[in-house]
């Protein structure tokens, strides 16, 4: 991990740079700080799988700097959820495809759309985001 940006109550920002152990230090960064949170090992373990494969995303098809974003909301008009964005520098925004029996790649996004809440990437300044949403409804 580079460097922490901002962890305070229920955000916390990461960059990492773009290394083949990225993806291991955001997934030991985001467990941690979950379980500082005290959210439910099981929120944690989805989460943590959802964010190493979209890291990884970033990984092969990025070249620079991979951020990553977790945000917890409290309840009050919406449903408690954890809102997590993972960012990098190439604009385009990720291809879902369907993957073969045999293929080991291909899952990452259909992962994220069929465990998130909501999920959905969004241009930015520089690159993309690509986000989704777990309830924390008990």
């Amino acid at each position: 991990m580079s460097g922490v940006i901002d962890i305070d109550g229920a955000c916390a920002e990461w960059t990492f740079p773009a290394e083949p152990d990225a993806v291991r230090s955001a997934r030991h960064a985001v467990r941690d700080t979950l379980r500082d949170w005290g959210l439910d090992h099981g929120v944690s373990d989805v989460t943590v799988l959802l964010v190493s494969e979209l890291v990884t995303n970033s990984l092969r098809y990025a070249s620079g700097p991979i951020g990553v974003r977790l945000v917890c909301r409290e309840p009050g008009e919406n449903a408690a959820a954890l809102l997590v964005e993972v960012s990098d520098p190439l604009p385009d925004p990720p291809v879902a495809r369907t993957a073969a029996p045999d293929d080991e790649t291909g899952r990452g996004l259909q992962l994220v759309a069929g465990t998130a809440r909501r999920w959905g990437t969004r241009r930015g300044m520089t690159g993309k985001t690509v986000w989704f949403e777990l309830s924390l409804a008990g």
